[in-house]
C-alpha cells in the first residue's frame, strides 16, 4: 500500500486548497497526526485523480512510487498510441520509448538508455496523448490509478 503524510505533503509543496480540504475530510491534521500515514488510495477516492498521481512523488514508498509512476505512463502513452501511430505510421520512437520505459521500471535496462530512449520520443508521445477524447482518456486513467494503488494494497 502506498502511503503518504501530511508533513510530506506539506514539504512537497502541496496545493493549499486540497491539502486543506483532505485534512478537513480527516477531521483536522493536528487530530489525524502529522506523521500518521495516508493511503493513496483514500486520497484517490476523496480527491480525485489529480491529486492522487500528484502525491505519488511523496510517499513513504518512493521506490514503489516510481514504479508505479514509470508504469502509468507506459500505459497512459501506449493507451493512445493508436492515435500517434495513424498519422505517423513509420515513426516507432513512441512505442519504443514505452518498451523502454517498462524495462527500466523492471529494473532491465539503466538510467542512461532509458533517457535516451524517452526524450527522443516525448514530443510524438505527448502529440498522440493531447489528441486522445480527454474526458474519456482522464476516466480511463482514473481506473488505471486506482488498479495499481489498490494491487499495491494486496
Amino acid at each position: 500500500m502506498l502511503t503518504t503524510t501530511f508533513r510530506l505533503l506539506r514539504e512537497s509543496g502541496a496545493c493549499a486548497s486540497s491539502y486543506g480540504a483532505f485534512a478537513k475530510h480527516k477531521g483536522g491534521v493536528r487530530k489525524y497526526g502529522l506523521d500518521t500515514q495516508i493511503p493513496l488510495t483514500e486520497i484517490a477516492d476523496v480527491q480525485g485523480i489529480n491529486d492522487a498521481l500528484w502525491c505519488l512523488r511523496c510517499t513513504q514508498q518512493p521506490d514503489d512510487a516510481d514504479r508505479i509512476s514509470l508504469s502509468l505512463a507506459a500505459d497512459f502513452a501506449e493507451h493512445v498510441l493508436y492515435l500517434f501511430e495513424r498519422n505517423y505510421p513509420d515513426d516507432k520512437r513512441p512505442r519504443q520509448a514505452i518498451k523502454a520505459t517498462r524495462l527500466f521500471s523492471e529494473g532491465k535496462i539503466g538510467d542512461a538508455a532509458w533517457a535516451a530512449a524517452r526524450d527522443a520520443a516525448w514530443d510524438a508521445a505527448w502529440d498522440a496523448a493531447r489528441d486522445a477524447a480527454w474526458d474519456a482518456e482522464r476516466e480511463w486513467q482514473a481506473v488505471r490509478l486506482e488498479s495499481y494503488l489498490h494491487a499495491k494494497e494486496a
